[in-house]
């Protein structure tokens, strides 16, 4: 037995857009020769020449981001402040780890419009499709338009996102993470905005975060490379990073693959 792994997780740098304008992250880099005032901290009068080769270490790379910058987790206290009905809503570093290591699904969706809402009839149907009965911590990976979008400027307004219905649907059948490589869970926010003036109602914005009120589960957003997966027959590995009281923590999110060698 072999294994296969498939990075799911875009890069985090300073050139590729991700979020919008305000949100971007931002990374100072070192080169190797511009460490050597750190080195000195633990080796006085040590120069860039004075180390092995020549070359101090390239290090500390001081970042400004958000714990949504990249391919990420939230956790149910990124939609609410409670969950399951009630319950105080956990924060990243209290999701359960078996959550975050379980039988791979994806629902192949990159043919529906930028702006669509899924519904549970659509998911059912395309779990059909596949052939795929869903079982309790399945995670579940919504291939969206937005994948092909990543890096242009449009990325945040592409793909289509998961309604209340379509979340609730997957919740009530013991999913407990999610993940998109769209930019949001739910339908881009340009298009909820035009439903919400048109109708009034402001239960549609954010829907299907809002199903963790009902029962706590996470989604990932920005994740990538999801073409390369079949609909299930792989594992996915996505544990957050343990930021302290977060509302969501960065992942390197992989698919695996066990194989016989032929």
């Amino acid at each position: 037995m072999t294994r296969r792994f498939v990075d799911l997780s875009v890069y985090l740098d300073n050139e590729t857009i991700l979020d919008p304008p305000f949100m971007r992250p931002e990374i100072v880099y070192q080169t190797h020769a511009e460490t050597v005032a750190e080195a000195q901290v633990f080796f006085k009068g040590v120069t860039a020449a004075d180390f092995p080769g020549g070359q101090g270490f390239a290090a500390s790379e001081t970042l400004r981001l958000t714990t949504h910058n990249g391919t990420h987790m939230d956790a149910p206290w990124h939609y609410h402040p409670t969950m399951n009905g009630g319950e105080r809503a956990i924060t990243i570093d209290e999701v359960p780890l078996e959550w975050c290591f379980g039988a791979g699904v994806k629902l192949d969706f990159r043919h529906l419009p930028d702006g669509h809402v899924v519904t549970a009839a659509e998911v059912e149907a395309e779990l059909a499709r596949v052939g795929h009965e869903l079982q309790p911590f399945d995670i579940v990976l919504v291939n969206t338009a937005a994948g092909e979008a990543v890096g242009r400027p449009d990325y945040v307004t592409t793909g289509c996102g998961m309604g209340y219905e379509a979340t609730m649907y997957l919740l009530e059948r013991g999913v407990r993470v999610t993940g998109t490589d769209a930019w949001s869970w739910d339908a881009p926010f340009k298009y909820t905005a035009e439903r919400v003036a048109q109708t009034g109602d402001t239960s549609l914005i954010w829907e299907g975060h809002k199903a963790g009120r009902d029962i706590g589960y996470c989604h990932m957003e920005k994740l990538h490379n999801l073409e390369a997966l079949p609909p299930y027959g792989f594992l996915v590995s996505c544990f957050p990073h343990k930021v302290r009281g977060g509302s969501a923590g960065w992942t390197r999110a992989v698919a695996i693959f066990e194989e016989n060698p032929a």
